[in-house]
């Protein structure tokens, strides 16, 4: 199959990128028969990190599995704020880490860091190991803080946690790419998209040092919502402050334990 014809093939499916993504395909492919294969699931609707079985993230391979929450490229601008954040030998956090892309980041641009990571489904777990783990952070699988060592309490500096955000009626209007091949557990926040960020701020003052921070994704329509939220449910112990970025499309809030 020549490169114009994979390009074809994708272009006729839909894919936007289409000529980056038959160059990422012809390189993962190892002969004529798997990269047919990989084109049809491609086209099929399959994201193609899946196919590939990696993800580029701020400069780093990611490995990614079937079935595991993709990272996305905007979450750069959370990551980075937080490496910003980070002194030498933080102690951090990745909570929802998926496939450990944000812990990886941490413990590749902080020196010394000590990253901690979770995640409740195992799928996502095994991936994270693999790309947090070699990196020296520890992964463990369970809900939220629940598998988190108990020393770690009010000594995390760093608390990166990209919660599921999307409300849970708005989960049928994502990419299929998205909605059909992406744990649901990993996108839907509950009503209002905040339920899973609710939880995560209330607990999160009795894990962050004094002047610790908390740093989550968003959208820029649930922003102000969320920040609210997050000063609320933890009574008043986290400031919340919203930042945004128009070359990376992302919003965020950074928290800071008072």
């Amino acid at each position: 199959m020549s490169d114009a014809s994979v390009i074809e093939r994708l272009r006729a499916a839909g894919c936007v990128f289409a000529e980056e993504e038959a160059e990422m395909l012809l390189a993962a492919a190892s002969g004529a028969a798997e990269l047919d294969l990989m084109v049809e699931r491609r086209a099929a609707g399959l994201p193609l990190e899946h196919i590939v079985g990696w993800a580029e993230f701020d400069g780093l391979r990611i490995e990614v599995d079937g079935g595991v929450f993709v990272p996305r490229r905007r979450t750069e601008f959370l990551v980075g704020h937080a490496v910003e954040l980070a002194r030498p030998g933080a102690v951090c956090v990745d909570l929802c880490c998926g496939s450990g892309a944000a812990g990886a980041v941490l413990l590749e641009r902080v020196g010394g860091a000590e990253v901690h990571a979770s995640d409740i489904e195992p799928a996502a777990v095994r991936c994270a190991r693999r790309n947090v783990e070699p990196r020296g952070g520890r992964v463990y699988e369970g809900d939220l803080f629940a598998p988190l060592p108990p020393e770690l309490r009010g000594r995390v500096e760093i608390l990166v946690a990209n919660v599921p955000y999307v409300p849970t009626d708005e989960i049928g209007l994502l990419p299929p790419e998205a909605r059909d091949h992406e744990p649901h557990v990993t996108l839907d926040g509950g009503p209002d998209g905040l339920d899973v960020l609710r939880r995560v701020a209330a607990e999160a003052p009795e894990w962050l040092a004094p002047g610790g921070h908390l740093l989550v994704e968003t959208s820029e329509r649930q922003a102000e919502l969320a920040a609210e939220a997050v000063r609320k449910v933890s009574g008043d112990l986290l400031v919340p402050e919203v930042i945004t970025s128009e070359e990376w499309w992302a919003t965020a809030v950074v928290a800071t334990r008072r």
